[in-house]
């Protein structure tokens, strides 16, 4: 026993530094069982050594990173400034522009209204093109020229009377004044009212100075007019010649993309002002209605009013009703003023809970923040003209950033080309509703083999001809969707 106590010992001492790595002595007697736990070298190496001791950050390294987040900034910069310079020079070159352009864009607004009429004409009643065309555009002209003949006589019989009731009202309320236990300077009260009446007539004058600065590069309204007529004509004529025209300058697939972007800004554009007529229309016909109950002179022009200035959202709406009050107010009082103020506040929660919802939930895709910001931009900087365009060219930049989208995310993979939507030659929506129904149908009525040839049918709208414009969109989209490995 003591020999090999003696050797115990010789070999402990001639230990190397791995077996001292796997155990630590422990004292005899200890009872505590963590002093029996093998301890790591490293625990106790002041110099960092050890091999899972933390390897200092590689100066070089860091400089890399640095270096890298620095030219992505400088790139991104870059492409910003390009951006703001593009858009400057395109806002300096669009005051030339604007003289050719202004036509141009509100006979593509009219067009959108006027094309499903003349597409009727065309494909039931058999008329040809031109005279579709024609027939559908004299008609618009005689509507809008037939209410305004109608608001003239109206206009020049009641606006004196209207006067009249003004100062009567005027006079009522200083007599009133003069019985309240409170003393009244006539004299301020007078030159309150003057300055009013100078503010009013001052903000009248700005509205028909920004009416006019939207056509302050063309000769006259009438030339404004008659060329946005005439390329109406065109556009509802022929305008289907457009996109074929355009891929024949452009070719594959350049031509594709645009047309695809084309037909859903069309879509946008077509939804969004027949949505906004109905809404206008409805608006103008129940105001206009409730003044006429309420014997309010000038109701038939106040719902003309209406009608149009609800074209400008949210800042129309709340003009037109505001007027309203302001000629009830005068010609009748304030009892009067609070009924139509109520008939007002009526129409707007119709339009706003109601109408908008259905008719034009889907037409833009815009938040109202965003049309608020577009109607005060466009107003700054082209007055009444450039309120209304405001909203239209909103939605078009927003349609052009929803396809860039789309076609990102079907060339990252994100999104099965053959499942992404395809506006150009879409069917119409009760043949489209048709074929979704018989597709429903057919699965519910599928055998246990999987095969159906009643789904196989509903199906075959997508077995599109390959010459045809959706067949060439789909080919577009799977070309640039990234190709499965093998």
């Amino acid at each position: 026993m003591y020999l090999y106590g003696k050797i115990g010992q010789v070999n402990s001492k001639d230990t190397s530094a791995s077996s001292a790595k796997d155990s630590v002595a422990v004292p005899q007697g200890a009872e505590n069982a963590e002093h029996r736990l093998p301890q790591p070298l490293v625990s106790n190496d002041a110099e960092g050594v050890g091999s899972d001791a933390p390897k200092p950050i590689r100066e070089d390294l860091k400089t890399e990173v640095l270096a890298k987040d620095f030219r992505t900034l400088a790139k991104a910069s870059g492409r910003f400034i390009l951006i703001v310079a593009a858009a400057a020079i395109a806002g300096y070159l669009l005051k030339f522009l604007w003289t050719g352009l202004l036509p141009v864009i509100l006979a593509i607004l009219v067009a959108t209204v006027l094309y499903p009429v003349t597409a009727w004409m065309r494909t039931k009643l058999r008329f040809p093109g031109a005279l579709a065309a024609a027939t559908t555009l004299l008609g618009f002209f005689a509507i809008v020229t037939g209410i305004f003949a109608a608001m003239a006589p109206t206009v020049k019989n009641q606006s004196q009377d209207l006067i009249h009731q003004a100062q009567g009202g005027i006079d009522e309320l200083i007599k009133l004044g003069e019985k309240l236990p409170v003393d009244i300077d006539e004299t301020k009260v007078q030159q309150l009212i003057d300055d009013v009446t100078n503010a009013v007539k001052g903000q009248a004058s700005h509205i028909a100075t920004g009416v006019m600065s939207g056509f302050s590069t063309v000769s006259s309204i009438v030339v404004t007019i008659v060329i946005m007529l005439f390329l109406t004509f065109f556009f509802i004529k022929e305008g289907e010649k457009f996109l074929p025209w355009m891929r024949k300058y452009t070719g594959f697939p350049a031509g594709w993309h645009l047309t695809e972007l084309c037909n859903r800004i069309w879509k946008t554009l077509s939804g969004y002002i027949q949505a906004q007529a109905t809404v206008a229309l409805v608006d103008a016909v129940l105001i206009g209605l409730g003044l006429m109950v309420l014997q309010v002179p000038l109701a038939f022009v106040i719902g003309v009013v209406t009608f149009f200035a609800s074209f400008i959202p949210l800042v129309g709406a709340i003009t037109a009703g505001a007027l309203a009050v302001i000629v009830a107010l005068v010609s009748h009082g304030l009892t009067t003023a609070l009924l139509a103020l109520l008939v007002v506040v009526a129409v707007q929660q119709i339009e706003g809970n109601v109408l908008q919802p259905i008719l034009q939930s889907k037409a833009m895709g815009l938040h109202a923040a965003v049309i608020l910001l577009s109607v005060t931009v466009g107003s700054a900087l082209a007055g009444i003209i450039g309120a209304f365009l405001a909203v239209p060219v909103a939605a078009t930049i927003g349609v052009t950033f929803r396809y860039q989208a789309l076609v990102t995310a079907i060339r990252a993979g994100e999104v099965d080309p053959n499942e992404a939507e395809i506006v150009t030659g879409a069917p119409k929506p009760k043949r489209k509703a048709r074929l979704q129904k018989q597709k429903e149908d057919s699965e519910a009525h599928i055998d246990a083999s999987g095969s159906s040839p009643e789904l196989d049918a509903a199906r075959s709208v997508e077995k599109l001809d390959p010459d045809s414009p959706r067949a060439k969109v789909r080919e577009l989209y799977n070309m640039i969707a990234p190709k499965a490995s093998a």
